[in-house]
């Protein structure tokens, strides 16, 4: 928002950016000008559904109601001392003043309205027409600084993806403001490591050494492009890759942790009879983003701004009009037989690190697609609902490798589940050269893997 600057806060009392509330609510909404450019994209193809179509099964879940899922009854339990008092939350999200239990019925009349509105008048309406409108009356009324001039000035870009060799494929990822150069890099980097076999110690030792290399210059370097004086894909050289890898220690882990942030958001993968592909991530960055709920329209408002730092000399410092760092990096993989593979997951932090773990199974260990996803994961870090820093394990890790890994340095810690929500929820769709098209879905999470 053009009014955000660290003044705007600090005229308020605050020294850092609230969580949750209208004040986290500092960014404007991105994902429907996004859909507008897919819609084009798709167009150029000879798609034929209109909008109408496109949005209607969205705008009848929204009027008949979806039924609770777990994690939802879970994390509304959660989180509602933090969102109880937040304007909107509770008549959205609330079902007679309490948290809805799982399998019951969620409506949202206003999200569907919503929904028929962009249908008809085009999804333009939400940053230039009566929808932009209603959007920021209600935003103001909340006391969000996101104003109907922010709205207008938004567009979606449709950028060049970043991309690195391995000796199977060729990845491809989004550049800064996401973080995709960082997933990119962890590939790039275990790939020259020559590691020939998986999960062993040689395997997820050689991934979060690889994830400390990306991650020191991820935070170094990675925010709004018009703020970064290197270019991202220097860092995906032959040259700099093997570099960094050669910093790696086969044996000893380097110290740690980083400064992390906390994100939330889903995955999804779609692959087409003819190939064409889609590998996207949603987010309102935290579960329920800013909690702010408009009541015109029925629009949950995210919180990514609250990434950016009220200090004018951080990496990430706030200033109007500035792109947020965004944890959001849906991945794509063109293999040298032919295959194509969609893949990627939520969980913030751990975002790159389960992709590593998802691809180097399937596509350099040659694991069943399901075995990659299902297979025991760790999460170096913060993510999503943790605080502490350390590499994170699934209770299904050997004893063995687990002590191996505290041998080596590392400050292990072993989750008490055997399949726990820290991992991300992940999922991937691979089409052969053939035509047979696979999937799988992560059996942490409410996804699924479907047909149609």
């Amino acid at each position: 928002a053009a009014a955000a600057d660290a003044d705007f806060y600090r005229d308020r009392g605050h020294d850092a950016i609230p969580s949750r509330g209208p004040l986290a609510a500092l960014t404007v909404a991105g994902t429907i000008g996004g859909w507008e450019r897919a819609r084009e994209i798709a167009g150029q193809w000879g798609g034929r559904l209109p909008l109408p179509r496109l949005l209607e099964d969205a705008r009848r879940h929204a009027r008949d109601g979806v039924a609770v899922t777990p994690s939802q009854e879970a994390l509304t339990r959660a989180k509602l001392p933090e969102l109880a008092d937040v304007p909107g939350f509770a008549d959205a999200f609330l079902l007679d003043g309490q948290v809805p239990r799982e399998g019951q019925v969620l409506h949202q009349p206003a999200l569907a309205d919503t929904l028929e509105r962009l249908g008809a008048a085009g999804l333009d309406d939400f940053y230039r027409g009566e929808l932009a409108t209603a959007l920021a009356e209600d935003l103001a009324r909340a006391g969000s600084p996101v104003t109907r001039d922010d709205l207008a000035a938004y567009q979606a870009r449709v950028v060049e993806p970043l991309s690195t060799r391995l000796r199977t494929a060729t990845l491809y990822n989004q550049p800064p403001p996401t973080q995709g150069m960082a997933s990119l890099m962890i590939l790039g980097l275990f790939d020259r490591l020559g590691v020939t076999e998986a999960e062993g110690f040689e395997h997820i030792h050689g991934l979060v050494e690889a994830t400390k290399q990306a991650f020191l210059v991820r935070d170094r370097h990675c925010t709004d492009p018009a703020y970064m004086d290197v270019d991202p894909a220097d860092f995906l050289t032959d040259a700099d890759l093997a570099q960094r890898a050669a910093r790696i220690d086969p044996a000893t882990a380097l110290p740690w942790p980083q400064p992390a942030l906390p994100g939330d958001t889903i995955w999804m993968g779609c692959i087409d009879r003819e190939g064409r592909s889609a590998s996207f991530i949603q987010s309102i960055y935290w579960e329920f983003g800013s909690g702010v709920v408009l009541p015109a329209t029925g629009v949950l408002w995210q919180n990514r701004g609250i990434s950016f730092s009220l200090d004018d000399n951080a990496p990430q410092a706030l200033k109007p009009g500035r792109k947020p760092f965004h944890t959001l990096n849906p991945a794509m993989a063109r293999f040298d037989d032919g295959r194509t593979m969609v893949y990627g997951t939520m969980g913030g932090e751990g975002q790159p690190q389960t992709q590593a773990a998802v691809f180097s199974r399937y596509g350099l260990f040659n694991q069943p697609l399901q075995q990659a996803v299902t297979a025991p994961r760790w999460l170096l870090g913060r993510t999503w609902g943790e605080e502490s820093t350390s590499l994170k394990l699934e209770a299904r890790f050997e004893a063995e490798l687990v002590g191996k890994l505290r041998d080596a340095g590392h400050q292990v810690e072993v989750l008490d589940q055997d399949f726990s929500d820290t991992m991300g929820h992940a999922g991937a769709v691979v089409r052969h050269p053939d035509g047979v098209i696979e999937g799988a879905s992560d059996p942490r999470s409410d996804g699924l893997v479907a047909t149609l």
